[in-house]
């Protein structure tokens, strides 16, 4: 099956990018100056396409009234594509190379999320010119699950839509799909499937607002209304169920304490198989300038998530040492406050556990915080907490002799709460 760019609401994207528009004499601010113009080709492309209801998002009426009827609007309204032309435009196709001829994940999970935000602005849009823009922030990602390797020498293709409505909130989901010629079969040819939660507030007041209802038409897309549905719903539980665990915690952190104690206490009798967690540790720090913000004059999710992948990849390289980390998935990311521009932004990492019961696919799990710090005002929180699994590569044990994943043990009691609290999470999603 060959990918198809010829559909209207398909989105080309191209290594090249003309600041100032086809139209010339068009008297619109020069998209050149739009803020996020450094990002990737994609960011591009979607704002280039959508430069109208962006616009008015950046130049806002002054004291505009807020949308005053929801309207009910399909799937289909939103659905968006965005093609990238790998197989015949070399520039692009080195902008996306990664060391092993794939596709840089950072870049693609950047992409990601500006292709939901474009698609969140379809769906909340009225094509009200007088009424007052919502502001649209990514609150979480639901999860990202890497289906297949995703090679940088073959066209590819993200396929978008709102699949749910809340009454602030929105969900989106997102199929990258890439297909070989042998692959008839559509649902093979999906390589990474993620979903992104948006919500929805007045940009004056800053309160919840309500968005556009959504109705699905056919049945795939009740279907995936009511999955997001139980989703929204077990979210909720969750977050209940959380504090009923922390009082039955104190037992299981002894197990997980004694090991760790070993190597403080007792360094040559310590297990040779098995490393502190607090030995594992990277740290990444940068100042978020101008150039990395959204329309909204806030940093972009997308590039959060596009550093925390960098730095979790070269925790888990530098961790399984002989051989090359092979990424699986991004578990739920929630975006706990927002990234201003100008702020100091701390990305610190380490391996929080290992699963090694299957020697064909051992696992290993990252744990990637960023803390939003003021120096100034002696002031530090986090933003977000983002958790990535990796394995090893297939092609690792036949060529890398004697390679050995260890296990990884707390030394302090936070450290083994925060390898319970993981556990825990996972537990609901392995019993789906």
């Amino acid at each position: 099956m060959e990918l198809n760019c010829s559909s209207p609401k398909t989105i080309p994207v191209v290594s090249t990018f003309t600041a100032n528009g086809s139209d010339s004499s068009s008297t619109r601010k020069p998209i050149s100056l739009w803020p996020g113009m450094y990002h990737s080709p994609v960011t591009n492309a979607l704002w280039e396409a959508r430069s109208k209801i962006f616009e008015r998002l950046l130049d806002p009426p002054k004291d505009a009234p807020p949308q005053s009827e929801l309207l009910t609007k399909t799937p289909s309204q939103s659905r968006t594509t965005i093609f990238y032309n790998f197989s015949s435009d070399y520039i692009l196709r080195e902008q996306y190379r990664d060391p092993w001829n794939e596709v840089r994940m950072g870049m693609l999970l950047e992409d990601l999320d500006a292709l939901a935000g474009t698609i969140c602005v379809k769906h909340c849009s009225d094509d009200d010119s007088t009424t007052r823009p919502l502001l649209l922030v990514t609150a979480a990602v639901d999860k990202i699950v890497l289906k297949k390797p995703i090679s940088v020498d073959i066209d590819l293709k993200i396929v978008g839509s709102v699949i749910w409505v809340g009454r602030s909130s929105i969900e989106i989901q997102l199929d990258v799909i890439q297909s070989l010629k042998e692959e008839s079969d559509v649902s093979h040819s999906v390589a990474l499937a993620a979903n992104f939660i948006f919500v929805a507030r007045d940009s004056k007041t800053g309160k919840a607002a309500a968005v556009n209802r959504l109705s699905p038409e056919t049945e795939r897309e009740k279907f995936l209304f009511e999955e997001a549905e139980a989703r929204s719903k077990l979210r909720k539980k969750k977050k209940v169920d959380r504090r009923k665990l922390e009082n039955g915690e104190v037992n299981q952190l002894e197990p997980l304490l004694a090991e760790g104690r070993i190597f403080c206490d007792m360094p040559a009798l310590a297990d040779r198989d098995s490393i502190l967690l607090r030995d594992t540790r990277l740290e990444n720090a940068l100042i978020c300038q101008p150039q990395q913000r959204n329309i909204h004059g806030r940093i972009f999710g997308g590039f959060l998530m596009h550093r925390a992948f960098e730095l979790a990849f070269s925790t888990a390289y530098v961790f399984a040492g002989l051989v090359v980390p092979c990424f699986l998935e991004v578990d739920h990311v929630d975006f706990l406050r927002p990234v201003d521009v100008g702020d100091f932004l701390r990305l610190t990492s380490c391996v929080l556990y290992t699963k090694l019961e299957n020697p064909d696919q051992p696992l290993i799990n990252v744990e990637v915080i960023a803390h939003v710090t003021r120096p100034e005002i002696r002031s530090s929180e986090v933003s977000n907490t983002f958790y990535f699994t990796f394995s090893v590569r297939p092609e690792a044990k036949a060529t890398k002799n004697g390679f050995k994943i260890r296990n990884v043990v707390p030394a302090t009691e936070e450290e083994a709460r925060c390898i319970l609290e993981r556990m825990d999470a996972e537990m609901p999603q392995q019993n789906q």
